[in-house]
Parts: structure tokens; C-alpha cells; sequence
């Protein structure tokens, strides 16, 4: 296989205290195994100086393509936007705040390479930092493997790369609510991985909040599994049985005398139908919100401008 260019793809929100470290270890790791290439920076709307500090690079270095989003579209939508907009044959994702390790990328190439993989993906096997985020991703992974329709992708992030062909694959998938590590297992090939560990951020606070990863935790079980429906499902049918069963209970009460007096057991039995039915609700109101976002059919993202050698031609 003859590659002609490698596109690098890296999504970037308030990061200014990094992007020099970023930049630095990103071009020596692509440059110690390709000549031609091309690192596409999403900045994702930030309100800091990194977009300034972006075109200090830029001039400097022709091959840095920056995509500026009109505002702050979310990292999912951050990441679909470079990828549409690479031109290599190879193009790799990775996050912009150096918890994935730049100098694995050598390690995907040759994987591509020499075992002829079309996708290699990162899978930690350890993190450092803080030990909550930890602890939840862990949970998640463990909980997303028990339910999850698609299978080895636990413990895979964003970080990854893959051939010209399965890029194109993953962009024909027009979701509006999207998770990437999902679509991109869920499209096949040959799929392969290097393990890393994973260590905390280079500088700077964690832009991805707990909720915001709770968010993107729901959009992967809702894309992706069946769990939810079950559940209500199950839930409905345990409910069902338990009041079967205390209704008998109650007629036999009734009829032999020793009836339970007052009103305690009938309230208990009306607040848990009443939670039943508003977990039944929630979880249809999710599956509702995201078919409606998908039938609005609006563009996960607007670029503002874009900055690079190929946007002045």
C-alpha cells in the first residue's frame, strides 16, 4: 500500500496553555514515519486565545490546517468536522489535551501497514489522574460491554486511526446525535488495537464535565443498545406480578378476615406505580428527543473559517 498523506485529525476547546506542547510532540511523532501529511485543528467555538495562537502555527507550519466552528458544537461534532474535511488516505483522531499519547502513532501506522489493519484504535489498559473520571470510565465500559449491540470496543476512545475506506464508511452515518467509537466498530473491517496507558491532562482543567460525560455515556447506550426498552420492559413485568400478587394477597385477606386496615398500603402501592411510570416515561422521551433531532436534519456543525493552504486555493 502506497499512502500519499496522512491527515491528522485534533479537536481543541479553551486549550491555549497546551497547544504548543500539543504541536510540538504531534509534528515530530507524524514527521518520524511520513513526509507528507496534514494536522486539521477543530477549534470547537474557544473563548480563549487559542484560535491566536492556532495561526502563529499556521504560518509557521503550511502542512497545520485550522477549522474554526462558529461556535462550541461539541466534541463529537468537533471531531466529524475533520473528519469530513481530510484529504489523506490515512487519517488518525486524537484529543487535544495530550491524554492520548501523540508518539503512538507510529505504532497504528505500522499496524495499518505491515498487519493490513483498516482501523486500529487505542485501548487503554490504565489511566492516571483523577480517580473519579477513572472509576466511571471504567463502570461505563464494563456496564457498555454487558449491554452494548457491538462488541470489542472496550476500553477505545476517540483515539484511532484508520484507512481512506473506512473513513468514508464512517461518514456516510448522518446521525445528529453521534458517538464515534460506537460508529466506528459499528462499520467493521479489519479492526485492530494498541494498548496505552492513559495519563491525566498535560495542563489545565478537564473541559469535558461530568455531565457533559454523562450525556455522551446515554447517547452511547441509546445508539446502541436495546437496554433501555428492555428495562422498561422488565421493570413493567416485575411491577405487574408484584400487584398480581398482593391483589390475591388481598382477596384471601378479605375473605378469611385478617384484611391489612388503613390506607399505608395502598399509597405505597400508588407511588410505586407512579415511579414505574415516570421511569417508562423518561426513557421513551429519550428515544422521542433523539428521533426528533434526527427528523430537524440540521448540520452537527458551521465552520466560521477555515485557515491553511488548501482553503486559499
Amino acid at each position: 500500500m502506497i499512502v500519499s498523506m496522512l491527515s491528522l485529525v485534533i479537536p481543541i476547546f479553551n486549550e491555549e496553555k497546551l497547544i504548543d506542547e500539543l504541536l510540538n510532540r504531534s509534528i515530530s511523532s507524524v514527521e518520524s514515519f511520513v513526509t507528507d501529511y496534514e494536522i486539521i485543528i477543530v477549534d470547537d467555538g474557544s473563548s480563549d486565545r487559542s484560535l491566536e495562537t492556532l495561526l502563529v502555527w499556521q504560518k509557521k507550519n503550511s502542512r497545520i490546517v485550522v477549522l474554526s466552528l462558529t461556535k462550541n458544537f461539541g466534541h463529537q461534532a468537533a471531531f466529524t468536522a475533520g473528519l469530513e474535511y481530510a484529504k489523506g488516505d490515512i487519517v488518525a483522531m486524537m484529543d487535544g489535551d495530550l491524554q492520548d499519547p501523540p508518539e503512538l502513532l507510529s505504532e497504528m501506522y505500522m499496524k495499518i501497514i505491515e498487519e493490513d489493519m483498516d482501523i486500529v484504535s487505542g485501548k487503554k489498559t490504565g489511566r492516571r489522574g483523577s480517580m473519579n473520571r477513572n472509576l466511571l470510565s471504567v463502570l461505563f465500559h464494563l456496564f457498555f460491554k454487558s449491554i452494548g449491540e457491538i462488541k470489542n470496543m472496550e476500553n477505545a476512545g476517540n483515539y484511532s486511526m484508520m484507512k481512506r475506506e473506512a473513513v468514508d464508511a464512517l461518514l456516510t452515518m448522518k446521525e445528529k446525535v453521534r458517538y464515534l467509537p460506537g460508529l466506528r466498530t459499528f462499520i467493521g473491517f479489519r479492526q485492530g488495537y494498541v494498548e496505552f496507558v492513559r495519563y491525566g491532562r498535560f495542563k489545565g482543567k478537564p473541559k469535558m464535565s461530568f455531565g457533559k460525560l454523562f450525556m455522551l455515556a446515554t447517547d452511547a447506550i441509546f445508539s446502541f443498545s436495546k437496554f433501555p426498552i428492555r428495562f422498561c420492559l422488565v421493570l413493567g413485568t416485575i411491577g405487574t406480578l408484584v400487584f398480581m400478587a398482593a391483589g390475591i394477597y388481598v382477596l384471601i385477606a378479605k375473605v378469611y378476615g385478617f384484611a391489612i386496615t388503613g390506607w399505608s398500603s395502598i399509597l405505597l402501592s400508588i407511588y410505586f406505580l407512579g415511579s414505574i411510570q415516570l421511569v417508562f416515561l423518561g426513557i421513551l422521551g429519550e428515544y422521542v428527543y433523539r428521533s426528533y433531532k434526527e427528523s430537524q436534519n440540521r448540520p452537527v456543525y458551521f465552520i466560521r473559517r477555515i485557515y491553511g493552504s488548501r482553503a486559499d486555493k
